[in-house]
């Protein structure tokens, strides 16, 4: 298969365009679905065709876009954003289907921006340069400003669209302004035109000074857009006014263009910074585990438990990112896919379950919903088994990788993150308990899953549970980018051991250093070597000349084979212990350096 990326890129928006102009309500419901359905065709099949043994990007598209300002239109997909662009088109896909069963008020507005929503994640993802990736991520929370102020409930939704802005904006322009002193300080540094492309900027080693507030920019933008601790202030009143559909894929995919972010541009850019600010990024994320897990158990709106466990669950991909080996950062990968395929069925649940306890969303008022709903109870039993890690689920796998690598980075922050997973186990099972058992609420009327229900929740759960039986998948094919992504801030935070010394013992005869790897020289003691060179040596200091015929060290002062000089390396003759002229075939006189014959006893003039 060879379709360009670009048509995966913008067919959603173009199909939300379509949907905008063409009138007819169902004509924008029914041409929103296809774009998405037909992105995530075009995404599986990429992820079939895809080589996991290549180097480097795959499918890529690479035009020169503002040839002056070194913007160029470069998409490609690898190991890293492989399977999270899968899963942006698995969410969107769920989700415009899910909306497409409920009425909305400007209903062609409503998918219009969901299109746009989905290529400006897609954009995100697939950008290979800089300056691209910038407008992408900007471009990709307009949507949901639009989708949350125009949706959201009348009484709260403006003050929590400010919020977010005000967040948001801050993180955006910091960003935007490391991402131009990135390309201008690399061109003056290298004496090369101005680039804004990854591979280029990864050649341009930038001083450890400049690394260090650029790094923290783009730290500040992707650790709001998470949200992570103490960044996270916009998170609760954002998730209190967004639709639930919305909601769905701002959670499962949003965070992870934020986590991503980290993969394709901190580690592989400024390697240095990464390593210098490692533990106050595993600090930062160690801390969201603890506090998303705490939150998450004291509130009792099932949004908010949702949402403090996202806070949580992006502790520990961050956590896996910056252990700064291959095993957390392959562990950070497999958990970003793992709870955006698990974070979206919840929030349907959450929908289902309200619906059934009279519109409340409050897990008090919930409760024996399982008793006429078993297929639902089930469905919500494995995703939830999902989120707290269950043995035997993929994110028992991620989070397994994770703490494996954090073990090996810094022991201290691994054991306390532990406790990250028992809260986990805490707030999930005290939300399915709640919920689906104990006493019946007071407004619950419990009731099956429906056909149309089934349609968007039961193929999130299948590939949970198909995910849990081959995590494999997302692994193997995205190990050698991973490797690549972070070698660089490895190589610095954990340095490979310096080559081992040539093997050196001292000859008791003589006192002197030799090579026990090296023959005996002709005299029939072990062969001195020079300690500050390590080349084999003479007891004067000077070279052992070695035979280039042989490779064996020889003793000029007894003779042997040849000298070691290639220039006036010759044969010596066994018979005298002189070296053989190579144009006449007799010993070379050493007081006169001519070549005689030992025969004649006379001198034989050279040729």
């Amino acid at each position: 298969m060879n379709v360009p990326l670009s048509i995966l890129l913008w067919l959603p928006a173009s199909a939300a365009v379509l949907g905008l102009l063409i009138p007819g309500r169902a004509t924008a419901r029914m041409l929103a679905l296809l774009g998405s359905a037909g992105a995530l065709g075009l995404a599986v099949s990429y992820v079939l065709d895809f080589d996991r043994g290549a180097d480097g990007l795959q499918f890529v598209t690479d035009e020169t876009w503002i040839r002056t300002l070194g913007i160029s239109y470069k998409l490609g997909i690898d190991g890293i954003n492989l399977f999270l662009i899968l899963l942006t088109t698995i969410l969107f896909t769920a989700s415009v289907l899910w909306a497409a069963g409920q009425s909305w008020e400007r209903e062609k507005l409503f998918y219009f921006h969901m299109g746009i929503a989905q290529t400006a994640v897609l954009g995100a993802l697939l950008a290979q340069d800089l300056a691209l990736f910038v407008v992408f991520f900007d471009l990709m929370l307009i949507p949901f400003f639009f989708l949350t102020g125009m949706y959201g409930p009348a009484a709260t939704r403006i003050a929590a669209v400010t919020k977010l802005v005000i967040y948001t904006l801050v993180g955006s322009l910091l960003m935007l302004a490391a991402a131009i002193a990135t390309a201008v300080l690399a061109a003056s540094q290298n004496g090369t035109e101005l680039s804004f492309a990854f591979s280029d900027l990864q050649l341009a080693r930038l001083a450890s000074g400049s690394q260090d507030w650029i790094f923290l920019c783009f730290a500040a933008a992707f650790l709001v857009k998470m949200p992570m601790f103490p960044l996270h202030g916009w998170m609760p009143d954002g998730y209190r006014n967004m639709p639930l559909p919305v909601l769905a894929v701002f959670s499962g995919v949003l965070s992870k263009v934020a986590a991503y972010g980290f993969l394709r541009v901190c580690l592989p850019i400024f390697p240095d910074a990464s390593a210098h600010f490692q533990t106050l990024m595993l600090i930062i994320a160690l801390v969201s585990i603890l506090y998303g897990s705490v939150m998450a158990f004291t509130t009792t709106q099932t949004r908010l438990i949702l949402g403090y466990s996202s806070v949580a669950q992006l502790g520990f991909i961050t956590l896996g990112i910056f252990a700064l080996n291959e095993q957390g950062a392959q562990g950070a990968v497999l958990q970003a896919f793992n709870h955006g395929l698990v974070v979206a069925p919840a929030f349907f649940l959450v929908g289902l379950l309200a619906a059934r306890a009279g519109g409340s969303e409050d897990i008090r008022e919930m409760g024996g919903i399982a008793r006429k709903a078993p297929v639902i109870a089930v469905l919500f039993l494995i995703v939830a088994f999902a989120n707290l890690a269950m043995p035997g689920s993929a994110n028992f796998v991620g989070e397994f990788y994770i703490l494996l690598g954090v073990f090996d980075a810094k022991l201290a922050i691994a054991v306390i993150a532990f406790t990250g997973v028992a809260m986990a186990a805490v707030y999930t099972l005290r939300l399915f308990i709640r919920t689906m058992h104990n006493r019946v609420g007071p407004h619950v009327q419990s009731t099956e899953l429906t056909l149309a229900d089934a349609l968007v929740l039961v193929p999130l759960v299948l590939a949970i549970v198909a995910l849990a039986l081959y995590p494999q998948l997302v692994l193997s094919k995205g190990e050698k980018s991973i490797t690549a992504a972070i070698a660089p801030a490895r190589d610095i935070a954990d340095p490979p051991p310096p080559a081992a010394a040539l093997p050196v013992q001292i000859d008791p005869a003589t006192g002197q250093p030799v090579d026990p790897n090296l023959p005996p020289n002709p005299s029939g003691g072990a062969v001195p070597i020079d300690p500050n060179t390590g080349l084999p040596a003479d007891s004067t200091g000077g070279q052992i000349p070695i035979d280039p015929n042989t490779g064996q060290p020889i003793e000029p002062a007894t003779g042997g084979t040849v000298t070691d000089d290639p220039s006036s390396a010759a044969p010596v003759d066994p018979q005298t212990g002189l070296p053989i002229d190579p144009q006449t075939g007799l010993p070379i006189d050493p007081a006169t350096g001519q070549p005689t014959d030992p025969s004649a006893a006379q001198e034989v003039p050279t040729p």
